[in-house]
């Protein structure tokens, strides 16, 4: 489907891992990988870190209510909350919304952390789309060290691509505004 210059699809869509991420040699043996992208309009900043701000720091309230039960329920299990991996995160340098900001590129930002269960990171890309216009990419690579990362995991999976998906879709939305 083409769509006219000035109007972005509004729903996000599985697409395949980028093969030019820098985190292409961690996707071998990954217990989850996914990457989601959504078209943004033109008139949008090239900026990857001002895109990546507002598709992840502004999450709806729903998203911050099961992080929060997140962070209670892993905190039994001496799991990092959000909150202590984004202050961590912060003392060594930036965070977009809570996630460590590791490394910046002209054409990627990689974020994410390690911690006991498992290690996880996140690309964010702003490419060039099949119909001629952009599109920002989320894509996530998890690897898990032991059983209770495996559960973790296995549980939380499917939030996070409902999650994802929708703050893609909103972060389209605002940038259309």
């Amino acid at each position: 489907m083409n769509l006219p210059q000035n109007t972005t699809s509004t729903k996000a869509r599985a697409v395949p891992m980028p093969s030019n991420s820098v985190l292409a040699p961690l996707y071998a043996g990954a217990n989850l990988l996914d990457a989601f992208a959504i078209q943004v309009p033109m008139e949008a900043s090239d900026d990857l870190e001002v895109l990546a701000r507002i598709a992840l720091e502004r999450p709806a309230w729903w998203i911050r209510a099961l992080t929060h039960l997140r962070d209670v329920v892993m905190a039994t299990v001496g799991v990092k909350s959000s909150l202590a991996v984004g202050l961590a995160g912060a003392a060594h340098g930036r965070v977009i919304g809570y996630l460590p900001l590791l490394a910046k590129s002209a054409t990627e930002l990689v974020l994410g952390a390690d911690d006991r269960h498992l290690d996880f990171r996140v690309t964010v890309q702003l490419r060039a789309d099949a119909a001629n216009g952009r599109e920002l990419l989320v894509g996530t690579v998890v690897h898990c060290h032991n059983r209770l990362g495996r559960i973790y995991l296995a549980a939380i999976a499917p939030f996070h691509r409902v999650i994802l998906r929708a703050n893609l879709e909103r972060a389209a939305r605002e940038l259309r505004t």
